[in-house]
């Protein structure tokens, strides 16, 4: 085990927003080290989502990630030889991380059309509460739901 916790990163807010969360999204998206390309990609999705439903980007794209960070997840811990999959609360830096993850991988499993279509499509969704990463939350409350018999194994 660590003796000491690594200190956390302090990311700069994007350029054009002044939005950490933002800037921390197009490094998620982010492939092969091609950050002005992620920016870029995700600047013309969120000028999309203006276009479309004519509210702030911003606003869109934060409601999205409120829509999509899980409250509740499972983890696995061993009691006895037995492993028991134990509902805990999800820390806030661990559920924007999620929403991030999980709204990008979402973006790209859609079908057809530029990524910028695609990213903007499932921000809106997320926003509206549909989408496949909202879907992903559902399942993990779910998952939580299911085992809260073992809740008392917390650590």
């Amino acid at each position: 085990m660590r003796r000491t916790k690594p200190e956390k990163r302090v990311v700069p807010p994007d350029i054009r927003y002044g939005n950490v969360y933002i800037q921390n999204f197009i490094n998620y998206i982010m492939e092969r080290g091609k950050k002005s390309t992620a920016t870029r990609l995700m600047y013309d999705a969120l000028d999309i989502v203006q276009q479309k439903t004519g509210r702030n980007p911003v606003e869109v794209f934060e409601q999205a990630l409120k829509n999509v960070g899980p409250l509740m997840e499972v983890r696995p811990r061993r009691v006895g030889g037995a492993t028991y999959q134990v509902p805990m609360e999800v820390p806030m830096e661990r559920r924007m991380a999620l929403a991030m993850r999980w709204l990008a991988d979402a973006a790209r499993s859609r079908s057809g059309k530029s990524f910028e279509e695609k990213l903007s499509a499932e921000l809106i969704d997320a926003a509206n509460g549909q989408g496949n990463a909202v879907r992903k939350r559902e399942e993990t409350h779910r998952m939580a739901e299911a085992n809260r018999a073992f809740s008392h194994y917390r650590v």
